[in-house]
Parts: structure tokens; C-alpha cells; sequence
């Protein structure tokens, strides 16, 4: 029973964030959608990345750390959630397949609707938030199963 009620409440914290994720995506920081005008879309590795370390005295302290640090920080949830709530999601690989497809389609959907754009960039930094949070996931599981099973088998 006890059980049941965290994975319930893992589910709603899962869709309660992911419902905010979409807000800020799409609608939030005063997005609105262009209808003119070029799609927004960067396919250079490291090119926005580059240009926010290279040029850090160009932008605010602000617009720096959100765009660098802000892109890691807010996806690091997934890489404890996915795992918990989809077995299959501790395996890295699927862990990656699980986050980054939808990822992938998120920011090209940003770039279509015109609300933003697509940059390879902020799914490089998306990934490594959740793939830090994913590999403290998993050291801290592993580190728990160790203390079971010597508590376990202990005579």
C-alpha cells in the first residue's frame, strides 16, 4: 500500500512538472507565436554554448546562467523520475531514448509554432542535466541495494 502512494505521487509530480516544462516552453517568460519570418534553429554542436562563454561579458549575469545553467538544472527531475517510474528507463540507453526523443520533438515543435527555436544546443545541456541527476540516481540506488543486501544475507 505504502508503496502505491509514492509511486502515485512520483506520477504526480511527474505530470505536474511536466505540465510547467510545457508552460515555460510554449507560453511562459512572454512567449507569444510569430506567424512571419524565419524558423529559429541552431544544428551547430556548441555554437549557442560557445557563444555564451566566449561572449560572457556581452549578456547579463541573468541571461548567462539562465541559458546555460538554467537549460541543466530545470530537466535534471527526469533523470530520477523516468528511471522510478519505468523500469526499463535504469538502463542509460533507454533512459536516453525515453528523454531525448521527446526532447527532440519539443524544441522542433517550438521552432514550427514559432515560439522559439530549435537548438541542438539546449538538448545537449537538457540531456546532461538529466544524465547528471540520472548517474546520482543510480549511485545512490545501487548504494541502497548494497545495504539491503548485506543487511539481508548478514548472519
Amino acid at each position: 500500500m505504502k508503496i502505491k502512494v509514492v509511486r502515485s505521487l512520483i506520477w504526480l509530480l511527474f505530470i505536474g512538472f511536466t505540465s510547467c516544462l510545457l508552460y515555460w516552453m510554449f507560453l511562459g517568460f512572454g512567449r507569444h507565436m510569430h506567424t512571419t519570418g524565419q524558423l529559429a534553429y541552431n544544428v551547430v554542436p556548441f555554437r549557442t554554448i560557445g557563444m555564451y562563454v566566449l561572449h560572457a561579458d556581452s549578456f547579463s549575469s541573468r541571461t548567462w546562467i539562465i541559458n546555460l545553467f538554467g537549460n541543466i538544472g530545470v530537466f535534471t527531475p527526469y533523470g530520477f523520475l523516468l528511471p522510478y517510474l519505468f523500469r526499463s528507463a535504469m538502463r542509460y540507453g533507454t533512459f536516453l531514448l525515453y528523454f531525448g526523443c521527446p526532447l527532440i520533438g519539443l524544441e522542433l515543435l517550438q521552432m514550427l509554432l514559432r515560439v522559439g527555436s530549435c537548438d541542438v544546443d539546449d538538448v545537449i545541456l537538457n540531456v546532461l542535466g538529466a544524465s547528471i541527476s540520472f548517474v546520482l540516481f543510480a549511485a545512490v540506488g545501487r548504494s541502497l541495494a548494497g545495504r539491503e543486501s548485506n543487511r539481508r544475507y548478514k548472519m
